[in-house]
């Protein structure tokens, strides 16, 4: 019955197998996100964002991972729309909220003042008392508001974008940083996008992929670089696995890059090597 309602009701689904695992791992799924946080299964990894001209570090994207120890390592593409569906995404992105704070702080405490850290927020998030959420995080962890950005995709501030342009304005005056994910995937306005307090524009894999190959893919991305750059904003490209693409985006004037080719997301501990690699080279 929710299958079939999940598929714009009106219709009727036939029993199957598929089905029935599906519904099974579900619930499997919805009872290990609730006690996944007490029981310590979660934890961050961190994507550096480089220079597109020096190839410095001057960014990390905080990404979060959870494995349970009955069901094991399960991809944030299968467990965050779950955790989005039963509401437990607020406690969650707040927990990862405060830990992206700490960890960034205490970096910025071994000499690492210039990076600034990522984290990405739900519609849900946006919904709830974020301003809060975000005064205690920063007043905890000591972290400067300019050192944090938060991460939105254009569909979910699209979704109500009179309310979205008061929430985003008043986190933008507690003085960090806004970035819209995915741009060009969803359903851009471009009257509201100049009326949204944001200062990056981050263009989404699906057209870096195919840059090199695809004139289509190569004309929306410089499209984006021009519109962010006609509005001064800084533009970050997701998903750079080879140097061509690297190249590609160099030329046309892109800010900042992350993917493969650089660096793949890291544990705490590996980026902070990083770090340091890059700080004594």
């Amino acid at each position: 019955m929710y299958h079939a309602k999940s598929l714009g009701r009106n219709n009727y689904q036939f029993y199957t197998e598929k089905l029935n695992q599906y519904a099974t791992r579900h619930v499997q799924l919805e009872a290990g996100l609730k006690k996944a946080l007490q029981d310590n299964e979660f934890h961050l990894v961190y994507q550096p964002k480089f220079n597109v001209e020096t190839q410095q570090i001057v960014g990390l994207e905080a990404l979060l991972r959870w494995e349970s120890q009955e069901l094991g390592i399960i991809s944030p593409v299968e467990f965050i729309p779950l955790a989005e569906e039963t509401g437990m995404i607020n406690q969650i992105g707040n927990w990862a909220i405060n830990q992206a704070c700490c960890q960034l702080a205490l970096w910025h405490g071994q000499g690492f003042e210039h990076i600034a850290v990522a984290v990405n927020l739900s519609a849900r998030q946006l919904k709830a008392d974020i301003i809060s959420t975000i005064e205690v995080a920063l007043a905890v962890s000591g972290l400067p508001a300019h050192a944090l950005e938060l991460e939105l995709t254009e569909s979910m501030i699209m979704g109500n974008p009179q309310d979205s342009v008061a929430v985003l304005s008043q986190l933008k005056a507690l003085g960090l940083t806004i970035a819209i994910d995915d741009f060009g995937t969803g359903y851009s306005s471009l009257s509201y996008l100049k009326r949204f307090p944001i200062d990056t524009l981050k263009i989404d894999q699906e057209f870096v992929r195919d840059i090199t190959e695809d004139p289509d893919d190569a004309a929306i991305t410089s499209a984006i670089i021009t519109l962010a750059h006609s509005l001064e904003l800084n533009v970050v490209a997701e998903g750079v696995e080879t140097q061509e693409q690297l190249n590609f985006l160099r030329d046309g004037g892109c800010d900042q890059v992350q993917g493969f080719l650089l660096s793949k997301p890291l544990t705490a501990i590996n980026c902070l090597a990083l770090l340091n690699q890059e700080k004594n080279s």
